[in-house]
């Protein structure tokens, strides 16, 4: 568990960045680029999506056995498949992680993956227990949760939390929340999921930031979810992700070193490291524009 004041840095960049039109990168720019990410000092680095496809599934496994420093993290639905294949791809990592997901709000579960509440709690519960018999490290997503119902929110963090999840990742996935709003959420979740902050006053369960940038809040979202309690930010070099992109990872390190007056947290990000890094994904980025 991260110390009180200590901000994860969970980097996506290889993952939801690579969801964006024209950010797919091929076997070696992603190991490069997974190399580069270790330098910056990220903490988690979530790999790829191992079920997606065969090519996705070798990447992170090739990133699991040669990049040393960060956890390595598999995104995985919660469905035994998923979670098996996440399990495959991270076996040779040092320190892994298995990041299962699945949707809370009416909208996602009704036209999406049409089943109800109860089937939600059900398929939560069992495939976080499935994964941490895998990785003593597994992360949980409730999907759509800044547009969820906040007594089920409650309801599905706490099944998962009495699962086995060691961080709860509360995504912002379409951009559509102010940062009071996700403040509250954080603050709800502390004060009514029983697990998160242990008898000693320590959070048990890290809670995490996943924000996206679609009416240009996710920044200022994350640093709310923070200043609420959130340990784990996701995030991506230069913002790239779905639609308007995820929370800028540069973004969120240069606001924690220049307003430490209202954010006084530590972390792990090398400053220095901030602008190559950013200049490898753009290169990668150009070079694929070039290839199209």
């Amino acid at each position: 568990m991260s110390s009180h004041n200590q901000i994860v840095f969970f980097d996506t960049t290889l993952r939801d960045g690579e969801q964006s039109p024209g950010c797919t990168m091929h076997h070696d720019e992603k190991l490069r680029m997974a190399h580069q990410l270790a330098n910056l000092g990220v903490d988690v680095l979530e790999a790829g999506f191992a079920i997606a496809s065969q090519g996705d599934s070798d990447s992170i496994r090739m990133i699991a056995r040669e990049v040393r420093g960060p956890r390595i993290a598999s995104l995985a639905r919660c469905k035994r498949e998923d979670i098996e294949a996440a399990a495959r791809s991270i076996e040779p990592a040092e320190k892994a992680r298995i990041h299962t997901f699945l949707a809370s709000s009416d909208l996602h579960l009704e036209a999406k993956l049409k089943i109800t509440r109860a089937e939600a709690l059900h398929q939560a519960a069992e495939s976080v227990r499935l994964a941490r018999t895998f990785a003593d490290d597994v992360e949980f997503s409730a999907e759509d949760a800044t547009r969820t119902d906040p007594d089920f929110l409650v309801e599905i963090v706490t099944v998962a939390v009495q699962a086995g999840a060691t961080t709860i990742n509360i995504p912002d996935t379409v951009g559509y929340t102010t940062p009071d709003e996700y403040a509250a959420t954080f603050r709800m979740l502390f004060a009514k999921v029983p697990g998160i902050v242990g008898p000693d006053g320590k959070d048990n369960v890290i809670l995490s930031t996943h924000c996206h940038n679609d009416l240009g809040m996710a920044v200022a979202n994350t640093l709310a979810g923070i200043q609420a309690g959130a340990r784990q930010a996701e995030c991506t070099i230069n913002g790239v992700g779905e639609r308007a992109g995820n929370a800028a990872l540069e973004e969120i390190a240069a606001a924690l070193m220049v307003r430490r007056d209202k954010l006084p947290y530590t972390n792990n990000i090398k400053l220095n490291q901030l602008y190559p890094t950013s200049q490898m994904l753009r290169r990668i980025h150009q070079l694929r524009l070039l290839a199209q």
